[in-house]
C-alpha cells in the first residue's frame, strides 16, 4: 500500500524541517516548500493526499493557497496550522471546508501526527457522507434503466442519466458487440471526443482495450496531452469509463464545460454504479429479448404440433368420411341419370331433380365440416355454448361412431354456462377425446358426456365403458409421444392438454372412476386474456 503523500507549506524553514522529519517518521511521504507561489506550481503538477498549511505567510497566506489546492487537487484533505487561533480564523476555516486546525507551537510530535490523522478521517467522513447523499437519486434511476426492455432505447436514457446525475452537460454511450470488431456511437448529447482526427479516438480504443477508467482534468496533474486536448474542445474535465461483459463492450463518457468543477474521484465512484446498473439493464434487455423470440418459437412449434395431429386425427377419420361423400356422390348420379330419361312425366324429373338438390346440399355440409377441421383455425376466442359444440362433433363423427358400435349418451343440465374459447381448438380436443373412447372399446360400448356449471367455469366428463387406463400408465399418458395403441401418434390428449392450458383451463384423468377412463375437462368462463 502507497504511503499517504502530504504537502507542507509553511514560510518558517525550521518548522516546514519539523514537520516533515514527524511526519516521515510517522509514515507519511512529505514534501515541503517556504514559497507558497512555489506550492502553487507543485499542486498543478503532483498528486497529493493532505494539505498543510500555515495560514499567516507574506504575499500569499494560507487560505487562498487552500482555494487553489481545492480547485487543483479537490479530492484532497486540508489541515491548517496558524500560532494566531482566533474563532475568525476557525469560521472561516469551516467554511472553506477545512478538514483540521492545528496551533502552534506543538510541542510534541505526536500531537501533529495526531491532528494529520484526524484530519485525514474527517476528510474520509465528509466524502462519505457526500457520495451516500449523491448515491440517494440512483435508486429512481436504476428502476428506470431496469424496466426498459428495449435494447434500442437504453443508450439514449443512459446518456441522459449520465447528464443529470455526473452534473455534465456532455454525455456519450460507444458500444461493441461480438459481431463488431470497433466500438461505435449508440447515443450521445454535447460535445464528443469522437470526430475524424485519430488520436482523439485513440482516448477511447485506449480505455477499451485497457479495461481502466480514464480522468482527465484540464487543471491539475495530469498529461499535457489530455489537457490541451480539453482545451481543444472547449472542456474542463472528461471522464471514460470501460464496461466489460461477455456479450458487449461499452465505454461510456461524460464530460464538463471549462469552468465548472473538474471530477473528483466520488464522481468516478458514482459514475461506476451508474455504470454497473446500466450494464445489467443492458444483459436483462438482451435477456428479455432472447425469451421473447423463444417464447415465440416455442408458440409457433405448439401450433405446428397441434396441426400435425390434427391432420393425424382427419386420417384416421378419412375412411368414414369417405363414405359421406360417397353415399350423396352415387344419389346425385342416380337421380341425374334417372331425371334424363325422355319418357319420364315432368313431375317425377322434378322429384328426381329435388332428391339430387338434397343430396347436394348434404354433400356440402359435410365437405364444409371437413374444411373447418382440417384447415388451421383462428384462434380468436368468442363466446360458446359447450352443449351445442359437442353435438356438432358428434354428429360429424357419427358414421364413425356407428361404425365402431359405440353409442353416445349425454348428461347435461337444462342449461350449462356459456364459456369464452377458441372454437375449433376445443373441437380438436373433443374428438381426440372420443377417438381414444372408440379406441379403447374396439368391441363397442358407451361414452357418456356429462357436464355441469360451476361457480367460476363449467365442468365436463368423458367416461367410456372401456378397460381403462394402467395404473402404471396413468402418470405418461400426457407425455408427448406416450400411446397405449399401436397405431397411436402418442400426441393426442399432449396436444389437447396444452390447449386446456392455454385456455386457462384443465385436462386429468380420474382414476377413481372404473371401470372404463373417465376424463375430467374445466373451462374458465372468461377464457384467457
Amino acid at each position: 500500500m502507497e504511503k499517504p503523500f502530504i504537502l507542507v507549506v509553511d514560510d518558517e524553514p525550521g518548522i516546514a524541517l519539523l514537520c516533515k522529519r514527524l511526519l516521515m517518521r510517522a509514515g507519511y511521504e512529505v514534501e515541503t516548500y517556504t514559497d507558497p507561489r512555489q506550492a502553487v506550481a507543485y499542486l498543478g503538477q503532483q498528486a497529493i493526499d493532505l494539505l498543510l498549511v500555515d495560514i499567516r505567510m507574506p504575499e500569499v497566506d494560507g487560505f487562498e493557497v487552500i482555494q487553489h489546492a481545492q480547485r487543483l487537487q479537490p479530492d484532497a484533505a486540508v489541515l491548517i496550522m496558524t500560532g494566531h487561533g482566533t474563532v475568525e480564523t476557525a469560521i472561516r476555516a469551516l467554511r472553506q471546508g477545512v478538514d483540521g486546525l492545528l496551533l502552534k507551537p506543538f510541542g510534541q510530535g505526536q500531537e501533529l501526527v495526531d491532528a494529520v490523522r484526524q484530519a485525514f478521517a474527517d476528510h474520509q467522513q465528509k466524502r462519505d457522507a457526500a457520495r451516500t447523499q449523491a448515491l440517494r437519486p440512483l435508486f429512481s434511476v436504476t428502476e428506470s434503466l431496469l424496466s426498459e426492455t428495449r435494447r434500442d432505447k437504453l443508450p439514449d436514457l443512459v446518456v441522459n442519466a449520465i447528464r443529470g446525475h455526473m452534473h455534465c452537460a456532455h454525455a456519450a454511450f460507444y458500444q461493441k458487440d461480438n459481431s463488431s470488431q470497433s466500438l461505435h456511437l449508440s447515443a450521445s448529447q454535447g460535445v464528443l471526443l469522437h470526430d475524424e482526427e485519430e488520436n482523439v479516438n485513440g482516448l477511447i480504443k485506449q480505455v477499451d482495450s485497457s479495461g481502466s477508467p480514464l480522468i482527465i482534468n484540464s487543471s491539475g496533474p495530469g498529461s499535457a496531452f489530455g489537457k490541451s486536448l480539453l482545451t481543444d474542445l472547449g472542456l474542463g474535465a472528461v471522464i471514460l469509463l470501460p464496461i466489460t461483459r461477455p456479450n458487449f463492450r461499452i465505454v461510456l463518457y461524460a464530460a464538463r464545460n471549462a469552468g465548472e468543477p473538474p471530477f473528483r474521484d466520488s464522481d468516478l465512484e458514482l459514475f461506476q454504479i451508474l455504470a454497473r446498473q446500466a450494464a445489467v439493464a443492458m444483459e436483462n434487455a438482451r435477456l428479455y429479448a432472447e425469451q421473447l423470440d423463444y417464447v415465440r418459437k416455442v408458440e409457433e412449434s405448439q401450433k405446428a404440433l397441434l396441426q400435425a395431429e390434427k391432420m393425424a386425427t382427419a386420417g384416421r377419420m378419412s375412411a368414414s368420411i369417405a363414405h359421406e361423400v360417397n353415399n350423396p356422390l352415387q344419389s346425385v348420379q342416380n337421380c341425374l341419370h334417372l331425371a334424363g330419361r325422355d319418357d319420364l312425366p315432368p313431375e317425377k324429373r322434378k322429384e328426381y331433380f329435388d332428391l339430387a338438390r338434397t343430396e347436394l346440399e348434404r354433400l356440402m355440409i359435410t365437405v364444409q365440416r371437413m374444411l373447418d377441421f382440417y384447415r388451421p383455425g383462428s384462434t380468436a376466442q368468442r363466446e360458446l355454448d359447450l352443449v351445442e359444440l359437442l353435438h356438432y362433433v358428434v354428429n360429424l363423427m357419427s358414421k364413425q361412431l356407428n361404425e365402431s358400435r359405440v353409442r353416445v349418451e349425454f348428461d347435461f343440465p337444462t342449461k350449462l354456462k356459456r364459456i369464452v374459447a377458441v372454437s375449433n381448438q376445443l373441437q380438436q380436443v373433443f374428438i381426440n377425446l372420443i377417438l381414444n373412447a372408440m379406441d379403447a372399446m374396439p368391441g363397442g360400448g358407451v361414452l357418456k358426456i356429462s357436464g355441469r356449471s360451476l361457480t367460476d367455469g363449467v365442468e365436463l366428463l368423458f367416461l367410456d365403458t372401456g378397460p381403462g387406463v394402467p395404473a402404471e400408465k396413468q402418470k405418461e399418458i400426457f407425455e408427448p409421444f406416450f400411446s397405449t395403441k399401436d397405431r397411436g401418434t402418442g400426441l393426442g390428449l399432449t396436444v389437447s392438454y396444452n390447449i386446456m392450458t392455454a385456455h386457462g383451463g384443465l385436462l386429468e384423468l380420474l382414476p377413481e372412476r372404473s371401470p372404463g377412463a373417465c376424463f375430467r375437462l374445466f373451462l374458465p368462463l372468461g377464457g384467457t386474456k
